[in-house]
């Protein structure tokens, strides 16, 4: 292949008339030789691959003076032979040059052909823009229907400025590199190429600059639209940054706000993430450019030219666009010294001693190294001829290994130093200073790091008492605390929700939640620990299931259910003060509330209601007689389908055709759908955290959902980074399905913002603004004006049952298990680390997955307050693996917030922690529960409800500061084993110290572990009879590690045979161990039968007797049986 220049290509003569017919050689009017011998043709195709995308390739150019395309296509010249066919009619010299006609082809289809085709076409195309926009349609009519359509706005304004922005951006800054290198192309090469194939000579041309320029706005557009849509998913940190808040204190190390690292920071880190894909595009289109047009060219090495050669334009543009990548990714580095106060280190988060005295230091010297580095490759690629020029093969390999030293090396001096600085220094550092003398060195910025976890966790205003306990319960120990002894919760919320279903369920279409809710409601005067769950809809529990009763008949739930939380019946039922269909109780007399429950976490599916007035209902609304009761849906809930536009794009979306053609769809019909509280929640407010926990309210006469929002941020200064899916996972969240973790989210700041409540009938979202102090939620009520209510419209009845949320509270705990040590010496020891314990009451397998006890919410007083409050609890024990439970650590929060119209109680939010001596003994719940497991009176009576077919379910292990000490209470359920059975409250276990009390009622095993009277009654001490007694068998006041049989007190009497006291103590050598408690002797004989029968049941087994073990397990079930008679 032979490189020419343009200026000398081939030119045909115009006039052939002008050309010798004879066979020398005849020099042509333009100067060219024509040669008749050769008979050549000559193809000039100038290939451009682009002709196809504008409709000019070389087959139809046009002379054109402003293009420098070539004029002529094809000419044919004759020597011997008049032309190819061996014919030339008109007997003259060669053909002039001539164009080839363009084939002519069939007319195709017809027009009208055409036209139809053409409809049909837009008619796709509107069919599938209507399909793939009704999504979009309908959520904008979900959102206005519930007033929330500027988040929507908002969302997709900023999504697609950004993506326009950026795509534009990209698309320009990548024209403008390849139009600066098409212009720079040189003047004497634009690529064109001679190849000689036989008799044929073609002439090949790259694209012209015209064309290139076309190129380079569809690549860079193409680019441009891939490519911008990238930092879209970071919407959020974008609008922070342009509505950023001061937070009013300074991070420790550059003395910057903290709202610097929380709204700008992050937001920065994108723009020059963004600004260095620009300029690397940029670069790329630039050097990718410069090679198609010529600018950059691999060439022979004929008379001594180099392998390379390009232009001094092309180099000069080339070095520009290299060092503005630099200072780019200079700059980069410089914004990453910020992030030094945010990295998570083997001990705390934030910057170390090595990070402060070497890492920062050292990431300024890289970034000036880095500039610098860039200026001078730069400036030596545009002044360089190393690659180009006219010499030897020897003399340029000499010269270009010279002239290649200043890259080389500025490189590896930066390489080299960069290894010292960043490696080397730090680690010898960190060796033989820090390592050495670590505890002082970095004292310093572990109180950096406590101070500032503290505040970001609102951990800053703990109050931390001393808490001397004693272990030994003396009688009337709990005098001075009659009120919480009143209102120790017996029912378990996440036990009885069978119990809710099977008495309160009324029909198989409606549920509760499998873990109930506890608040607290004002019953009679006097505030009460409530178990409350909302009656849902349930339609997988519906035998009759269509289109019809799914979505226009069975639209609701009806009613809640609430329960005292410290009492029961006499036989362990719940005793409710709120039940049955229609409602009935304390809340429907007071608050008189609209029972009727459409939006709910279990109502999955959608419905379709309303309908013109005098319309007959069809929608089912309670059983009532043979038909039931029916009702017409009276509110605002949903986006309206009474035209037949909405029709079809809820059809499209839900997939049925079934909302086109009902009758039940009327001109008045809403669809309600989204129907789970948290999920409207959080797409109102997509920005915020949402507790895992919903719970149901009776306020202002309508059934509210509460929930709980979180504003957190990963980038507060100094402050610990806490996985907060693993902070708030316990036995609750993996057994549950209503209530959840966070989810795996890092984050190193949280505050409980916002309070939300979503109503049951209508669905309507109310957000408040609660901690109206936080910066980042103020950012967001700045972003999205008017979304927010204030803390002065929350009414008083709504404001008493707002409470503290549970999966903050969990978040706390896991900081505190460490961050109650304030000293950064002690800090680093260590020594003085708490952990939450295990939840006992799960299976070994659970346990050994350490899978934590979760908190409580119980009405108590601790040494903080003057009376009971309602608190959320938990506890502590030492860290790490111990043998032996001990109690190191109260820890409570007042979650009362008052019922007075927009003002909080003056104590909510409020965390105590209650530590203890570190010299006491106080078992932890998991000591606790092996000591109630150990007694053998309790394991006794235990084993013996276990029989048969009935099953015992152990309760919550809950831990009171009561009595000067801690005490334990656990309730015992028991349930059949039918598929109908539920459990109920049959026993109580409590402990004080080492002490086990077991007895019917939580009353009379208080009276057990205080010298026989506690001095208090407990909530259910009206199933105690007169005489101290309740109808079933109780186990007395035994020490846990006393199994001998000998008596706990030396003062005791017996009467009649039986085992009792005179003054409450009980006799633990007595089968039963009784307080107080005079048993039949028909009952006594009964359970000492089926103890033997079952003493004889194993002995028969280990002795491979079947017979004699068969026999044993019949006299067992006889004995049982007849002691469930005499106990009734």
């Amino acid at each position: 292949m032979l490189a020419i220049r343009w200026q000398y290509v081939f030119r045909v003569c115009e006039e052939p008339a002008k050309l010798n017919t004879s066979r020398n050689p005849v020099r042509c009017a333009q100067g060219i030789t024509y040669f008749p011998d050769l008979s050549l043709r000559l193809n000039m195709s100038f290939n451009d691959p682009f002709s196809i995308l504008f409709g000019n390739g070389g087959g139809s150019r046009r002379n054109n003076s402003n293009d420098d395309d070539p004029i002529i296509l094809n000419v044919e010249a004759d020597g011997d032979t008049p032309n190819r066919n061996g014919s030339n009619p008109s007997g003259r010299g060669p053909a002039g040059p001539r164009l080839p006609r363009r084939p002519s082809g069939s007319h195709g289809n017809s027009r009208g052909t055409k036209i139809f085709i053409g409809v049909v076409l837009a008619l796709v195309i509107i069919v599938a823009l209507f399909f793939g926009l009704s999504r979009f349609i309908t959520d904008l009519m979900w959102y206005g229907q519930l007033g929330f359509q500027s988040v929507v706005w908002t969302q997709l304004g900023v999504k697609i400025g950004l993506w326009v922005a950026y795509a534009l951006l990209m698309a320009l800054t990548g024209f403008i590199a390849a139009w600066l290198a098409i212009r720079a192309r040189p003047d004497s090469a634009d690529g064109s190429t001679i190849r000689i194939n036989g008799d044929v000579v073609e002439v090949g041309k790259s694209a012209s600059s015209k064309t290139a320029r076309r190129v380079a706005v569809v690549i860079s557009l193409i680019v441009g639209v891939i490519f911008g849509s990238q930092f879209n998913a970071n919407w959020s940190e974008i609008l922070l940054m342009f509505n950023a808040q001061k937070f009013g204190t300074t991070d420790p190390q550059f003395g910057l706000d903290n709202g610097f690292y929380v709204f700008v920071l992050p937001g920065l880190k994108l723009v020059l993430a963004a600004v260095a894909m620009l300029l690397g595009v940029g670069l790329v289109f630039s050097l990718v450019t410069h090679v198609l047009m010529g600018g950059i060219r691999i060439t022979m090495p004929v008379n001594g030219r180099g392998l390379f050669s390009i232009t001094k334009r092309a180099r000069r543009q080339l070095g520009i666009w290299l060092i503005l990548n630099m200072l780019a990714w200079s700059v980069r580095q410089v914004l990453g010294v910020f992030e030094q106060l945010t990295v998570q280190g083997s001990r705390i988060t934030g910057a170390s001693y090595t990070a402060v005295h070497a890492n920062i230091p050292v990431t300024f010297i890289m970034a000036a190294l880095t500039a610098i580095l860039g200026v001078v490759l730069g400036v030596w690629l545009m002044q360089s001829h190393a690659l180009e020029g006219q010499a030897s093969i020897g003399v340029r390999a000499s010269a270009a290994l010279k002239a290649w030293r200043v890259p080389v090396t500025a490189i590896a001096v930066t390489v080299v130093v960069g290894m010292v600085l960043t490696i080397a220094w730090p680690m010898l550092l960190q060796r033989f200073r820090v390592n050495p003398n670590a505890q002082e060195m970095e004292s310093t910025y572990i109180q950096r790091n406590i101070d500032a976890t503290r505040a970001a966790y609102g951990l800053d205003k703990l109050k931390t008492e001393q808490y001397k306990v004693t272990d030994k319960g003396e009688q009337g120990a709990l005098a001075k605390e009659a009120d919480t002894t009143a209102q120790i919760r017996l029912l378990d919320p996440q036990v009885v929700s069978p119990t809710f279903k099977q008495l309160q369920q009324s029909k198989q279409y409606y549920t509760f939640a499998d873990t109930l809710a506890v608040d607290k409601y004002e019953i009679d005067g006097v505030s009460q620990d409530t178990v409350i769950a909302a009656r849902e809809l349930d339609l997988a529990g519906n035998d009759n299931r269509n289109w019809v009763n799914d979505h226009t008949v069975y639209t609701h739930g009806y009613g809640v259910v609430a329960a005292y939380g410290n009492k029961v019946t006499a036989d362990g039922q719940p005793e409710f003060f709120e039940s049955g269909i229609p409602t009935q109780g304390k809340l429907t007399e007071s608050e008189k509330y609209e029972p009727r429950i459409y939006f709910s976490p279990n109502t999955t599916e959608y419905s379709i209601v309303g309908a013109p007035e005098g319309t007959q209902a069809w929608e089912f609304d309670y059983p009532t007689g043979s038909e039931g009761a029916l009702t017409t849906f009276k509110g605002d809930g949903g986006p309206s389908v009474g035209n037949l536009f909405s029709r079809i794009l809820y059809a499209i979306r839900f997939g049925s055709d079934q909302i086109l053609f009902s009758d039940r769809v009327t001109s008045e019909s809403q669809i309600l759908y989204d129907r789970s509280p948290k999920e409207r929640v959080a797409k109102v407010a997509p920005y915020l955290t949402l507790d895992g926990r919903v719970y149901p309210a009776v306020v202002d006469g309508r059934v509210k959902w509460v929930v709980d929002g979180y504003t957190t941020s990963d980038a507060y200064p100094y402050s610990q980074m806490t996985d907060l899916g693993n902070a708030t996972k316990d036995s609750t969240t993996v057994s549950s399905s209503t209530v959840s973790s966070l989810g795996s989210q890092q984050a190193n700041y949280i505050r409980n913002s916002v309070k939300a409540t979503v109503d049951a009938y209508d669905g309507s979202v109310d957000l408040y603004v609660w901690d109206q102090s936080d910066p980042v939620i103020k950012a967001w009520e700045k972003i999205f004006p008017g979304q927010y209510h204030q803390l002065s419209e929350i009414s008083g009845d709504l404001m008493s049952h707002l409470r503290y949320p549970e999966s903050l509270f969990k978040v706390q705990r896991e900081l505190l298990s460490k961050y109650h040590v304030t000293s950064a010496n002690q800090y680093y020891s260590g020594e003085d680390f708490w952990q939450t314990p295990v939840d006992p009451t799960e299976s070994q397998s659970q346990q050994d997955q350490d899978i934590l006890q979760p908190p409580y919410y119980l009405t108590l007083q601790t040494g903080g307050t003057k009376e009971p409050v309602f608190s959320l609890t938990s506890t502590y024990i030492p860290a790490g693996q111990s043998t032996r439970e001990i109690l190191t650590g109260f820890l409570s929060v007042d979650s009362d917030a008052g019922n007075e119209k927009g003002k909080i109680g003056p104590n909510y939010g409020t965390i105590r922690l209650q530590e203890l001596p570190k010299d006491s003994n106080v078992p932890g719940p998991g000591q606790a529960q092996n000591n109630f497991n150990a007694n053998a009176d309790v394991s006794k009576e235990l084993n013996l409800l276990q029989s048969g077919d009935t099953q015992v379910v152990r309760g919550n292990l809950l831990t009171l500061p009561l009595g000067g000490g801690l005490v334990y209470v656990q309730p015992v359920y028991v349930k059949s084993s039918g598929a109908t059975s539920f459990p109920l409250l049959k026993k109580t276990l409590v402990a004080f110290g080492d002490q086990v009390g077991f007895a019917d009622t939580l009353d009379e095993a208080l009276d057990q572990v205080f010298g026989g009277d506690s001095g208090a009654a407990a909530g259910d001490a009206e199933n105690v009879s007169g005489d101290g007694s309740s109808d079933s068998s109780n186990t007395g006041g035994q020490d846990a590690s006393n199994q001998s049989g000998s008596d706990t007190s030396g003062d005791q009497s017996q009467s009649d045979g039986q085992s009792g006291t005179t003054d409450g103590k009980s006799d633990s050598g007595t089968s039963s161990g009784q307080s107080g408690t005079a048993r039949s002797p028909e009952l006594q004989q009964a359970l000492n039968d089926a103890a033997q029968a079952m003493k004889d049941s194993q002995s028969a087994m280990k002795n491979g007797d079947w017979t004699a073990y068969g026999k044993a397990q019949q006299q067992l079930e006889e004995a049982l049986n007849k002691a469930i008679e005499l106990d009734k």
